[in-house]
């Protein structure tokens, strides 16, 4: 996670972001199809936004809203690709940041967990879609 304009980014960190959220969003969803195809309620949840295209969005740190767009394209693409196999495809968003290490030690620490949504929250969310 890296929330830092285009001059700021760092190549690797933006290739990071890209492996971790677009492919590997991709990558586990493709290992995965195969025996989603043999279960008797097969789901995908992603953690990614609306495919908002609106400028405020992106100005403040591109790369890493289009490796959070990438999961989102996922979802898009992938939820009519498996439709008809009865594989359901969706997205958990969350608005803000969630509470997690990477928060708490990449993006500002106590001040910005404090903001943020709390895993449980995200959790009863997701339990609330199944």
């Amino acid at each position: 996670v890296q929330l830092t304009g285009t001059l700021e980014t760092d190549m690797k960190r933006y290739d990071l972001m890209h492996q971790i959220n677009t492919r590997g969003t991709f990558l586990v969803s493709k290992m995965c199809i195969p025996y989603l195809k043999l279960a008797k309620n097969p789901h995908i949840l992603n953690l990614a936004p609306p495919l908002d295209m609106v400028a405020k969005w992106f100005k403040n740190h591109v790369a890493y809203t289009m490796a959070k767009f990438g999961m989102s394209m996922c979802t898009l693409g992938m939820s009519a690709e498996f439709a008809k196999d009865g594989i359901a495809v969706n997205s958990l968003w969350p608005i803000s940041t969630i509470d997690t290490a990477a928060v708490r030690n990449l993006l500002g620490g106590a001040s910005v967990a404090a903001m943020s949504r709390s895993p449980d929250i995200m959790a009863d969310a997701a339990h609330a879609i199944f």
